[in-house]
């Protein structure tokens, strides 16, 4: 990975409570370009921003030190906890959403987590997606982000494998779904379309047996 090219947003402030990192929350731009985004997240004005940005071929930008508190996340909650800007590093990723991501784009982003990881001793299941910890508000990284990928490098947490149940009761999804850290309060829709954009964003209609698999034996943040 090349080094970041730095690139200072206003748009940054303390960590609260002293808190340090113990997550890593991906986004997508939804954007026409990099450049654009990289304006956008900036702007004093638009008061939004993220510690890094990557585009297309693998450029990487940083905007905020690791040390500060980047304001990407917004509203939610993960493993029961909120203000995720506080406990988290920001990534964001140039794509609109409707398409993959690059190579260049995905081994510059494992690089970057492998560092991040290290230097704030946070395990593969403080790897998250801006869906994860925000159900029905947000849908980045979206259906065509590979998080298998990062799975299988240890960049992110495995997921439960055909030996977990195969039974699809309601309230076990649930259960499971908490336990991985998806503690958001929505109702059952919202929560199964946010456990399906990390692990099955081809799959539609009622809750299925496949639904509970990936969630079964798999880690999560303390």
């Amino acid at each position: 990975m090349s080094s970041a090219i730095w690139h200072p947003s206003p748009n940054f402030g303390p960590r609260r409570d002293g808190l340090t990192p113990s997550l890593i929350v991906i986004h997508y731009t939804a954007m026409d370009s990099a450049e654009a985004a990289l304006h956008r997240l900036c702007d004093p004005a638009v008061e939004v921003s993220a510690h890094y940005l990557i585009g297309g071929d693998g450029t990487l930008w940083q905007m905020v030190a690791e040390e500060h508190r980047a304001w990407h996340a917004g509203a939610g909650e993960w493993c029961g906890v909120d203000d995720i800007n506080s406990r988290s590093i920001g990534i964001e990723l140039d794509n609109r959403g409707s398409h993959p991501f690059s190579e260049p784009q995905m081994a510059c982003l494992e690089a970057l987590l492998a560092g991040i990881m290290k230097r704030w001793a946070i395990p593969p299941a403080g790897v998250i997606g801006h869906s994860d910890m925000a159900p029905g508000r947000k849908f980045d990284p979206g259906p065509h982000f590979d998080w298998a990928r990062l799975e299988r490098l240890g960049l992110a947490a495995a997921r439960g494998q055909d030996d977990g149940p195969q039974d699809a009761p309601p309230a076990l999804f649930r259960a499971l779904a908490r336990d991985a850290g998806f503690t958001a309060d929505v109702d059952d829709d919202t929560l199964l379309g946010a456990v399906r954009l990390r692990y099955r964003p081809w799959a539609s209609g009622p809750l299925a047996g496949a639904d509970v698999v990936p969630l079964s034996n798999r880690g999560r943040v303390g």
